[in-house]
């Protein structure tokens, strides 16, 4: 069994909606178990700044899938929620799934990159994954309360909890 962290975002639609119910279909892969899951922080879109913020929360889960199994599953939970990868990079998405951390491995390939490449310099990735593991080390980087400390996380606001539907 593997512990892996994916991060998820979202910004366009029910964005926390669609937050939530990529955490239960990654819950409901094979052999996989979602063991904690982030708050959602509310955050300002990175690279392309024209597009409404963004919704981020990381899952740490536990995967007897291969890394290439597990990216190729959060890639049919992505097109599934209405995700459309086109030629505008760090556009807006209706889901987003990255494969932040995979074990201790370190893999680069042409479709992966893990640890994920901007980890370590984004906010919106750290903030979540330092509620869930902040002494996490972060292959080739560091721990991520120390990452995250080295980075401007002002702008990510930390939300309430969705009410339970009753």
């Amino acid at each position: 069994m593997t512990q892996a962290f994916i991060g998820l975002g979202s910004n366009l639609g029910d964005s926390r909606r669609a937050v939530v119910d990529a955490t239960r279909r990654i819950d409901s892969l094979p052999f996989t178990c979602v063991r904690r899951s982030s708050s959602h922080y509310l955050t300002p879109p990175w690279g392309l700044r024209e597009q409404p913020p963004f919704i981020n929360s990381v899952v740490e889960i536990d995967t007897f899938l291969s890394v290439g199994k597990l990216l190729t599953a959060l890639l049919d939970i992505e097109r599934e929620a209405g995700r459309v990868r086109g030629n505008v990079r760090w556009g807006p998405r209706a889901l987003d799934l990255d494969i932040l951390l995979y074990g201790d491995r370190v893999v680069s390939s042409a479709a992966l990159q893990v640890p994920h490449p901007h980890l370590a310099q984004r906010a919106f990735v750290l903030a979540p994954l330092a509620e869930i593991a902040a002494d996490l080390i972060v292959p080739g980087c560091g721990r991520v309360a120390e990452l995250l400390a080295s980075v401007d996380a002002s702008s990510c606001r930390r939300l309430d909890p969705l009410p339970v539907p009753q």
